[in-house]
């Protein structure tokens, strides 16, 4: 009898396993958020015609037709990655790629990108929803077509409202909001922007974590943009008159991950109503970034203006209300639950959302609770004004679709046919009140404190047609933009606006090489572009003398390699036998460096890198293409370069052989030029290809070659140029 109980009970608790399993591994498709309608019916037809590189021109009688198409052409390349990012607009990311994923879900739900992306879309103009709506279809009927490609059930239809929310949730990190977060939710101090408080106070150590937060450790993994320790872009551009051949030039070399959610993808859009550009995007997004039309162009580098504030609260002992002017006022709370992956099942873990009305997300800590407030908060005004300024048709028309001041930050160069070169500043700098030090978290006692407006677009720092001839950027001061003796005014720079004011070692070669006499032709202009030297100067100068100042008389190959970076050339180009050993001593100098941290320990690195490669390569001393490389499937190439440089190897992946596989760095790189005739040519080149998760396609790895070798590939913009060198055309609609 006892047996027969105990076989019974087995059966049910194993009956009550397997109910668990199932619904483990099922609940998440029912109960995740399935916001709003499929888009408005609505008949679009495109033609995507692919060229010899699998670059598609995609042509529609209408944008919302092209933004169908565009949708449709990227999802042939890399429906994958597009996939984790409607994920990510629904707050279901945690599905599919677990911990990591749920920490992107947390700052879905944190930030309240749905709920910006609800109020604002009706907002929008008729054309913008319009546009946002093709793209959703055309997102839906690659979908539909492709049922076996889909990660995770009831993830489609998807619309326009969507689309939204998606840069809703973006757009902050690409400024560091990460930065902030991060140490907030652990025991670290906030880091300035750049540079000491605004008001010589000390940094507070203010102790992070616990609570009931979701958020790791700064930078966060979300695959947003450039983060704090691997940002980094380059852009160039030089009047006609300057480059000794009538030729006005636009270099983009901003720099990406190779793979993921901001991953660039190259693209030409046509439409009949005469939208017509060409450059690259991000996946989820129905329009070009940056490049150029037949008028003008544009390309972008990360800047770094203080555009994040935190606001320290006060709470009642229920925690449920804060104080502000003498008065109680109750906080929002919303109760999430977020799906994290853990092999087959998907677990639910419950979190609560803070919100402060009209001041912004909070979040509470074992030290305390804190409001973050930030540039373009509770707004998804950039959708628009990317649209706006991929219109233009004049120099003119640009700054007035710039003047609607939607997107955040970056800075923008841009030149026309006109020769007109420009820099601007771009950033949503608050206006905040002087007094309180707006670089350490600022005790909230008055609503006076918290801003509700952005210093105006046309009094940011910029720099039309300057003397010097021409205009640069890489993550650098905007006040040298010109060049020495053409340099903007500090005076004009408010301190409060918290601008930065330092200067990579890219921008020191720059400033450098550009300054040099002489015309900047064409081939010198591209030198400048793909030069891989150091200024001994800033944390390299640092680096370098504080391991020669080492005593390592009682370690020979200590010793060994010292003596080889004493006589290093200064240059990643791969010639010198120390070039690989001193790329990898500066990695992390150059991450703590631009992320405002302290300087690494010189012996730590030297031992590090010398580690490295004795192990792997057997010697100090390999060349530098034979440990930095380009992979991609069974392409397997030497590469050039250092983390700060001009050509930039940023950040690698260690495969098991020892070699550092570049996954960061320079990525999509487009010339433009607009000759004498008026007309636009253009080159381009990225590290692998089109099609960036499609293994068995000639285009996965294709442009690879050209790359290494510091070569371009033709953008085939007009329409009967693509004809004349298409490789496949298909015409799809819904």
């Amino acid at each position: 009898m006892t047996r027969k109980w105990i076989a019974r009970g087995g059966w049910t608790l194993l009956a009550l396993f397997m109910i668990a399993f199932v619904a483990l591994a099922s609940w998440e498709p029912f109960f995740a958020e399935r916001p709003g309608a499929p888009p408005p019916a609505q008949t679009y037809r495109a033609d995507i015609t692919r060229d010899e590189y699998g670059v598609p021109h995609i042509h529609g009688a209408t944008d919302p037709d092209v933004a169908f198409g565009v949708a449709y052409a990227h999802a042939q390349d890399d429906f994958a990655t597009l996939q984790d990012v409607v994920a990510m607009t629904r707050g279901r990311y945690g599905a599919i790629a677990g911990q990591s994923g749920a920490a992107v879900d947390f700052a879905y739900h944190f930030l309240g990108a749905r709920r910006t992306a609800q109020s604002h879309y009706a907002q929008l103009p008729a054309d913008v929803r319009a546009m946002l709506d093709g793209y959703a279809s055309g997102l839906n009927r690659y979908a539909a077509q492709h049922a076996n490609e889909i990660k995770l059930s009831r993830l489609f239809p998807v619309n326009g409202q969507d689309i939204a929310a998606g840069f809703a949730l973006r757009q902050p990190f690409f400024f560091g909001l990460d930065r902030v977060l991060g140490p907030l939710a652990k025991e670290e101090p906030l880091l300035p922007e750049h540079g000491p408080p605004l008001n010589g106070k000390p940094l507070p150590n203010l102790a992070r974590g616990g609570g009931d937060q979701l958020v790791p450790s700064a930078p966060m993994p979300l695959p947003m943009g450039e983060t704090a320790e691997n940002s980094g872009s380059n852009a160039f551009a030089v009047t006609s008159s300057r480059a000794g051949d009538g030729v006005t030039r636009l270099i983009s070399n901003s720099h990406q991950p190779y793979r993921g959610g901001v991953a660039w993808y190259e693209l030409v859009i046509d439409s009949d109503s005469g939208w017509h550009f060409a450059g690259a995007t991000f996946p989820g997004s129905p329009y070009p970034f940056m490049g150029h039309n037949d008028n003008l162009g544009w390309t972008n580098t990360v800047n770094r203006a203080d555009l994040i504030d935190v606001y320290a609260l006060e709470l009642d002992p229920g925690g449920t209300r804060f104080r502000m002017d003498g008065q109680w006022h109750r906080l929002e709370s919303q109760r999430v639950w977020l799906p994290v992956r853990f092999g087959p099942l998907v677990l639910p873990i419950p979190r609560t959302v803070w919100r402060a009305s009209g001041i912004g997300p909070v979040m509470k800590t074992a030290r305390g609770t804190f409001a973050v407030r930030y540039a373009g908060i509770d707004s998804i005004g950039s959708v628009e004004q990317y649209y706006r300024i991929t219109q233009a048709k004049s120099f003119a028309e640009w700054r007035k679709a710039m003047a609607l001041q939607g997107v955040p930050a970056t800075n923008f160069i841009y030149a026309d046919k006109a020769g007109t070169i420009a820099y601007w500043y771009n950033a949503l700098i608050p206006q905040r009140r002087a007094g309180p030090d707006w670089r350490s978290p600022v005790p909230l006692t008055m609503r006076a404190d918290v801003w509700n407006s952005y210093v105006p677009w046309e009094a940011l720092p910029h720099r039309i047609n300057p003397a010097s001839g021409f205009l640069f950027n890489s993550n650098n001061t905007p006040l040298l933009a010109a060049g020495p003796g053409s340099e903007i005014d500090p005076a004009s720079v408010p301190a409060i606006w918290g601008v930065e004011t330092d200067m990579t070692n890219r921008a020191r070669r720059a400033v450098k090489l550009l300054s040099e006499a002489g015309p900047i032709t064409r081939d010198r202009l591209l030198r400048i572009k793909f030069d891989t030297g150091y200024e001994r100067a800033g944390y390299v100068a640092a680096m370098l003398d504080g391991i020669a100042g080492l005593k390592l008389g009682d370690n020979p190959q200590l010793a060994k390699a010292q003596t080889l970076l004493s006589q290093w050339d200064m240059t990643a180009d791969g010639k010198g036998r120390a070039d690989a050993l001193a790329v990898m001593v500066l990695e992390q100098a150059m991450k703590n460096s631009y992320g405002l941290r302290a300087a690494p320990d010189p012996k730590t690195e030297l031992v590090k890198a010398v580690d490295h490669l004795i192990r792997y390569f057997g010697r100090i001393d390999p060349p530098l293409g034979d440990v930095v490389r380009i992979r991609q499937g069974g392409v397997n190439l030497p590469n050039d370069g250092g983390g700060d440089t001009l050509r930039a190897s940023t950040t690698w992946d260690v495969g098991k052989d020892g070699r550092l596989a570049v996954n960061h760095g320079d990525s999509f790189v487009m010339v433009m030029e607009w000759g004498r005739d008026g007309q636009v040519r253009s080159e381009s080149i990225q590290p692998f290809g089109q099609a960036a998760t499609r293994p068995a396609s000639p285009h996965y790895a294709d442009q690879a070659a050209l790359f290494v070798a510091h070569r371009f590939k033709p953008v085939h913009f007009n329409r009967a140029d693509a004809a004349a060198h298409a490789v496949s055309r298909i015409v799809v609609g819904n």
